[in-house]
């Protein structure tokens, strides 16, 4: 398994696989994507825990051995396993359907060890059948790309044109749907960037151009997956009144201050914080009637630390993956 330390690269050790607790289940992992939030956790922008993490929350993999009281999997059945791991299930969040606010929720590869590793123990009712249709590469990115893009759609309402801040992985995915729902997607790339542009295109962008852009026509809602606080300003003058800015990471730089004539007009500014496991069956069951292509670039477990450092300097197309060997 790979273990970080905020700071420093990964580093390769060997550890015991584990043996699934009460309710837990063991599993052998196949594929595991690569996800910004891994990247926040090892360069040290997330919460420090005070011991190694072993990253990774797009987990897909099968059961190899099932916890006392688990009926709901079997051996060998592909499963998936997301960044929300674990809820207290008695504080209001969580009995209100919003889980994913719960304060003493654990959250799989920071609090709970992940899936840059051969084998994962989690917890059975945290974790998800995946769509037949997928090779295991190819669901890894659902599992957090593609659950919290949707997410952030959901926030986002009923908005017709749709501005996406930072086209990776989770807006690879996001297009499909949005495009799929009937709505116009207007793209926003590091500037110079025209081959995310040009991949923003094939997906059916209406318009693809420069973060420092105005778009062609004010948005009713725009999505910030990049981690750049600049950026909300920015979005909120290609709003229009009305309109929702989502601000979709776990990490984002300062938000500078910026003139209220730009909020004003009933814009709103919110936020995606993890999410639910009805989300998890929300998308797992409408990503194939799509149905939602997903485009990777995969790794060898060894090769971690060179996935990180590409998604760094954005460098990968769609979503990175680490196979197994």
């Amino acid at each position: 398994m790979q273990l970080a330390v905020p700071g420093e690269p990964l580093q390769f050790v060997d550890r015991n696989c584990g043996t699934p607790g009460p309710g837990q289940i063991l599993v052998r992992v196949a594929a595991c994507g690569v996800c910004r939030t891994d990247l926040h956790i090892v360069d040290g922008e997330l919460p420090a825990l005070g011991h190694p993490v072993v990253p990774g929350h797009e987990i897909v993999g099968r059961v190899a051995a099932l916890g006392p009281g688990v009926q709901n999997f079997r051996i060998d059945e592909r499963v998936g396993i997301p960044w929300l791991g674990w809820t207290c299930g008695r504080c209001d969040y969580c009995t209100t359907g919003r889980e994913n606010l719960c304060d003493e929720a654990r959250f799989t590869g920071y609090q709970l060890d992940g899936g840059y590793a051969e084998y994962v123990v989690a917890d059975s009712r945290y974790c998800f059948r995946l769509p037949a249709g997928y090779s295991d590469a190819e669901a890894a990115p659902l599992l957090c790309a593609g659950l919290i893009g949707y997410r952030a759609l959901v926030m986002a309402g009923n908005a017709r044109r749709i501005g996406i801040y930072g086209f990776g992985a989770a807006a690879h995915i996001v297009a499909q749907v949005a495009k799929f729902q009937g709505r116009q997607i207007y793209a926003f790339t590091r500037p110079g960037d025209v081959e995310a542009q040009r991949f923003a295109r094939e997906l059916g962008a209406d318009w693809a151009g420069d973060s420092t852009a105005s778009p062609p026509e004010l948005l009713d809602a725009a999505i910030l997956f990049a981690p750049v606080g600049s950026l909300v300003p920015a979005a909120l003058r290609a709003t229009a009144k009305g309109g929702t800015v989502v601000c979709a990471g776990i990490h984002m730089s300062d938000i500078p201050s910026f003139p209220y004539e730009i909020l004003w007009g009933e814009r709103r500014i919110v936020s995606v914080a993890n999410l639910t496991r009805k989300d998890a069956v929300e998308f797992l069951a409408l990503a194939p009637k799509i149905p939602v292509k997903t485009t990777v670039e995969t790794f060898r477990l060894a090769d971690a630390n060179n996935a990180l450092a590409r998604l760094r300097d954005g460098r990968i197309t769609g979503a990175a993956v680490l196979q197994m060997d």
